[in-house]
């Protein structure tokens, strides 16, 4: 052998690096066959194979599917030799490395990562993360009380460790989201107040219904629209007008500290603009009657203006009690006997329209007696 052929196995021979076991290498797909991949390892003399048990966990897998020639992959060396010959290389195990590091870096950094749930489990929600899994406790799903959390199911979340031993029999990745939803309210609410003031108008979405009102989300606070706020007209049963989940456009009618009072009584809707001139005094009106007390009924002629009909301006007849003439609901015609549009008060009477119809009755009467006499002079 020549002194340049000698040298030259010599350099080839020390050019080759055989991998080392727990090395992490990369290298380029030559065969797949069904359970297993075969790799070509740049450097080194041998080639890899990488099992299907070290490929996934899923079962039934045909690697032919996942994998095809010319790929590179990344690998774990599990044996420099099978016993064959090969390196025995893991992906998966490569896979969970890189997984641990990127977890580690997130940890120390406090990285916000983003990844799928990959299972609801009773206590929290599993993700993974370059094949690693991260526990995320309940208490840490959101900031409020979440009943059923299978709405997560295959959601991709954001979330940052709180915990990180991988290590032990007690290893432990912890997540966390509560504390990511619990800023980014902070800003949108900052934000939100920064913007709003007294006369506003704005737009929210319904988050809670009650007996006194309704819970409106504005986008970084609630603002509650109340009962009474709701319509001018009488509202009986907030739950029967709104739901979770509607879109509404309010007013702000006031901001107290971080409690904002809404309200759907825009001034330019207020029913009682012109209701000097539809309510004159001396008006025949028709309304129905909303409510009734001991001294007298309320009749609502129009969405948000109701009027007192006396007790004692029901009838010219003797009336103990509204209730004993009259009932919720019934529509009832009467004459405006007085406005006051600056307290908002309007009074009505049906004696009065008793008493002019009867008042008519005895100017007929007296029309027809003088007739009569007249005709008797004439026919004497």
């Amino acid at each position: 052998m020549s002194e340049e052929s000698f040298k030259d196995l010599f350099e080839e021979s020390n050019s080759v690096k055989q991998p080392r076991t727990g090395e992490i290498v990369t290298g380029k797909v030559v065969d797949v066959k069904e359970d297993e991949i075969i790799l070509s390892i740049p450097g080194s003399k041998s080639e890899g194979v990488i099992t299907k048990n070290e490929y996934s966990n899923e079962s039934g897998l045909d690697l032919r599917t996942k994998v095809q020639v010319g790929d590179d992959m990344e690998a774990k060396v599990l044996k420099v030799n099978d016993g064959e010959g090969m390196v025995s290389l893991s992906y998966k195990r490569a896979a969970v490395d890189k997984g641990l590091q990127k977890l580690k870096e997130a940890f120390e950094n406090k990285t916000v990562l983003h990844e799928k749930v990959t299972q609801v489990v009773e206590k929290g929600l599993v993700v993974e993360v370059e094949g690693t899994r991260v526990f995320i406790p309940a208490s840490m799903v959101s900031d409020t009380y979440e009943r059923d959390l299978n709405k997560y199911a295959g959601q991709e979340i954001d979330f940052v460790i709180t915990e990180f031993n991988p290590n032990g029999r007690r290893s432990r990745i912890i997540g966390d989201r509560k504390q990511l939803m619990i800023k980014e309210k902070a800003a949108l609410k900052e934000a939100l107040f920064a913007k709003i003031k007294v006369g506003d108008t704005v737009e929210g979405t319904v988050k809670n219904v009650t007996d006194f009102g309704a819970f409106i989300d504005l986008g970084g606070a609630d603002g509650l629209l109340h009962i009474s706020e709701m319509s001018w007209g009488r509202v009986e049963n907030p739950k029967k007008i709104f739901h979770n989940g509607d879109k509404v456009r309010c007013l702000i009618k006031d901001i107290n500290g971080e409690k904002i009072a809404l309200s759907l009584k825009f001034p330019e809707t207020n029913p009682w603009l012109n209701a000097d001139e539809k309510f004159a005094v001396g008006t025949v009106v028709e309304g129905r009657v909303a409510r009734m007390t001991d001294f007298g009924a309320f009749v609502e002629l129009e969405p948000g203006i109701d009027a007192l009909l006396h007790v004692s301006q029901i009838s010219r007849q003797h009336v103990d009690k509204p209730s004993d003439v009259l009932s919720v609901g019934q529509m009832v015609t009467a004459k405006v006997v007085d406005f006051n549009g600056q307290d908002h008060k309007i009074s009505l009477s049906m004696k009065a329209l008793e008493n002019q119809a009867s008042q008519q009755d005895e100017d007929v009467a007296d029309v027809d007696i003088d007739k009569v006499a007249r005709e008797t002079e004439d026919e004497q």
